[in-house]
């Protein structure tokens, strides 16, 4: 019975293989993670910073490198944003984090779990501001403050 389930495994696989099925599901993956991965782009791009006129985009902060997608199921999704303050010492890089989480949460159409990161070496207290964006009980405490949560509805808005 081993052998016959054996054999049996052996010639669906090697059928799947030939017809080029295994292959392309195994190829469609990264396609799948990219396009995911741009969509996330397209939604944090047009974040505006707090103190400048200008997006995110376009100060250069967050890029399309920036995300990263991986699957973690059939229906979860972990997004990685590595986004790269201007300065080394901005006092704004908690709330640029901060804004991204809220506009992703508020946005992606698909279940995801969300981890936001200053990139290596780009801010002097980093590690710091890492743990702040990425703790659940701290943004809310953080958008339970009206002033800030006005700011992060302005920086969130989309542009007419």
């Amino acid at each position: 019975m081993e052998r016959l389930s054996g054999l049996l495994s052996w010639t669906l696989s090697r059928a799947l293989w030939l017809s080029g099925l295994f292959e392309r599901g195994a190829a469609r993956q990264p396609r799948i993670m990219e396009e995911k991965a741009l969509e996330v782009y397209d939604l944090i791009r047009t974040i505006r910073d707090p103190e400048k006129p200008n997006t995110l985009e376009e100060l250069e902060v967050v890029t399309e490198s920036c995300v990263e997608v991986q699957e973690i199921n059939e229906e979860d999704y972990l997004v990685i944003i590595r986004f790269t303050p201007t300065v080394p010492h901005c006092s704004l890089a908690t709330l640029i984090g901060l804004c991204l989480r809220v506009k992703l949460q508020r946005c992606l159409p698909f279940k995801h779990k969300l981890e936001i990161y200053i990139s290596e070496g780009t801010h002097s207290t980093e590690e710091d501001i890492n743990k702040q964006i990425n703790d659940k009980e701290r943004v809310a405490a953080a958008m339970e403050n009206p002033n800030l949560r006005e700011i992060v509805e302005q920086c969130v808005l989309e542009p007419d």
